[in-house]
C-alpha cells in the first residue's frame, strides 16, 4: 500500500466522505471545508478557504456538544457542565477527533504548509474539523451533526471526566468572573508573528476593558489558555 507523503495529492473529498459514511448533497461544501488558506494562496482560481465554515462549525459544536453533555451527564452541576463542554470542544480534542478520522488525508494545502507537517498540526486539524462540522450543518442540518458527533463524544467522555480535563483555565476564570458578577471575559488577540506554518499569537483576557492576563502560544486558543492561567494566578487562584 502506498504511503502518503506530506506533499502528495490529498485524498479526494468524495472518497473521504465515503470513508466517513457522510453523504453531501452539495459536495462543494465538503471541498471548501477541506481547503486551507495556504492552498488558496497558491491556487488563485480557488475562490474560498475553510475559515468561514470554521467559524460556523465552532458555533454549531458549542450547541451540539452542550446539548449532548446536558443529556448524557445528568449528575453534573452547571459549572461542571460548562467545563465538560469546554474540554470537548477545545482545539486539542477536536484535533484528536480529526486524527482518528484521518481528515488530514483530504486536506488541500499549499506546498510549503504541507511539507512542514501542516496536515498533522493540532491547530490545522482542529480548525478543519470545525469547518467539516460547519459544512455538514449547512448541507444536512443539525441532526446530521448530532449523529456524526455522538460516537466521537461517547468515546472520550470517561477519559475527559477522569483526567479532570474539564478544569481548564478559561472555564475556571469565567466561573470566577461570574461569581464576582463582573461579566463575561473576552479574549482579544493583540499581536501575531511568524509565517503561516509557525505563527505565534499574543492574547489578552479582559473584563469591561480591564486586562487581567496575557498569554502567548502557537494558536489563539492556546494563547487564551495561557492568558486565563496568568489571570487566575494574578487573582490568587493558581
Amino acid at each position: 500500500m502506498a504511503v502518503q507523503t506530506e506533499t502528495s495529492l490529498p485524498e479526494p473529498s468524495a472518497e473521504l466522505a465515503r470513508r466517513l459514511g457522510l453523504s453531501f448533497r452539495n459536495p462543494a461544501l465538503l471541498s471548501r471545508a477541506l481547503t486551507h488558506r495556504s492552498y488558496v494562496n497558491e491556487n488563485p482560481n480557488t475562490m474560498e478557504d475553510n475559515e468561514r465554515l470554521e467559524f460556523l462549525g465552532d458555533a454549531v459544536l458549542d450547541f451540539v456538544v452542550g446539548a449532548w453533555v446536558y443529556h448524557h451527564c445528568p449528575e453534573m452541576a452547571e459549572g461542571d457542565l460548562t467545563r465538560m463542554r469546554s474540554a470537548l470542544v477545545r482545539n486539542e480534542q477536536l484535533a484528536e477527533f480529526a486524527r482518528r478520522l484521518q481528515i488530514g488525508r483530504g486536506l488541500r494545502m499549499g506546498r510549503g504548509e504541507a511539507s512542514s507537517g501542516g496536515r498533522d498540526r493540532d491547530t490545522v486539524l482542529g480548525s478543519t474539523f470545525e469547518a467539516l462540522v460547519g459544512a455538514l450543518f449547512l448541507d444536512a442540518g443539525l441532526g446530521a451533526v448530532e449523529g456524526f458527533m455522538e460516537p466521537l463524544l461517547g468515546s472520550v467522555r470517561e477519559r475527559v471526566v477522569m483526567r479532570a480535563e474539564i478544569y481548564d483555565p478559561t472555564s475556571r476564570f469565567q466561573e470566577w468572573a461570574q461569581s464576582e458578577k463582573l461579566g463575561t471575559p473576552k479574549y482579544v488577540t493583540v499581536a501575531s508573528s511568524g509565517p503561516d506554518h509557525a505563527k505565534m499569537f499574543e492574547v489578552e483576557v479582559r473584563i469591561n476593558d480591564r486586562t487581567y492576563g496575557r498569554g502567548n502560544g502557537p494558536s489563539k486558543q492556546v494563547a487564551a489558555q495561557v492568558a486565563a492561567q496568568t489571570a487566575l494566578e494574578a487573582i490568587g487562584l493558581p
